[in-house]
């Protein structure tokens, strides 16, 4: 599933693309809303919030998308060839003079009032790399039910938005700490820098290609963790291992890593 910093990068290409620009084009290929006409309307901006994306549309209309594991926008310069999967798995179509956004494979599409856009997001918390990013209340929430796996809390979009599957473990890892560790039993001072570290990778990443938590530039270990099941830790030398938590797969080392396994 695309995470917070990939979501943020998905959203500033869209609004390069469109911002400012009358649409000539819509097509939303979802049964409720495909008899939606947005053409003639300018795109005012669009937003990314945690996880969800926001196109919002003169009229005071949004239109609210969320990738999950297999969505993705393509941006298209005008009479380029479209590539990013097969016609039928287009959900979404927005084009101006000089671009065409296409929207694969979305499963959710749905158009609101931009009034209404609490009512899709507002349950999130702190956004990680949105304005309204607050660390304190980010650690209040993560740190709100104690019997709570860390894995777990990291990934409720409620606590912190902006954090899914690679994070979580690297997190955990440069915690030193398992992600089944419950929440209550982390020593002092961790739920603080695990809010902060995750706030400074998801800054530094969402202007990268490349998603990076090591120093190294070795283009084999952009990651401690995550995706190295079986091969060597890179600070200690143990196999990293690999399990499920809950019904996401977690990866972690076992000579670094404190508390309970899988």
């Amino acid at each position: 599933m695309p995470e917070g910093d990939t979501v943020w990068q998905t959203a500033h290409r869209l609004h390069a693309a469109l911002a400012g620009r009358v649409l000539t084009r819509s097509d939303l290929r979802v049964p409720r809303f495909a008899t939606a006409d947005l053409t003639g309307r300018p795109v005012l901006d669009v937003t990314p919030r945690g996880k969800h994306l926001l196109a919002r549309i003169d009229g005071g209309l949004t239109l609210h998308s969320h990738l999950r594991m297999e969505g993705a926008w393509r941006v298209f310069a005008t009479g380029e060839r479209w590539s990013g999967g097969p016609a039928h798995q287009i959900r979404a179509i927005l084009a101006n003079a000089e671009h065409t956004a296409v929207g694969y494979r979305l499963p959710v599409l749905e158009l609101i009032r931009t009034a209404e856009e609490q009512d899709v997001v507002g349950h999130l918390g702190p956004d990680l790399l949105g304005p309204d990013w607050d660390p304190a209340e980010a650690v209040r929430r993560l740190t709100a039910d104690p019997e709570r796996s860390l894995g777990e809390a990291l990934l409720d979009q409620r606590n912190l938005a902006g954090i899914g599957n690679v994070y979580k473990s690297e997190l955990a890892f440069l915690a030193a700490v398992t992600p089944w560790l419950p929440i209550g039993a982390l020593p002092p001072g961790i739920p603080e820098r695990l809010v902060a570290t995750a706030h400074r990778l998801l800054e530094a990443n969402k202007d990268r290609p490349d998603r990076r938590t090591t120093t190294t530039r070795h283009p084999a270990q952009h990651l401690y963790v995550y995706g190295r099941e079986h091969r060597p830790c890179l600070r200690c030398g143990t196999a990293v291992r690999r399990a499920e938590l809950g019904d996401r797969v977690t990866y972690w080392c076992p000579g670094c890593q404190r508390g309970p396994s899988a």
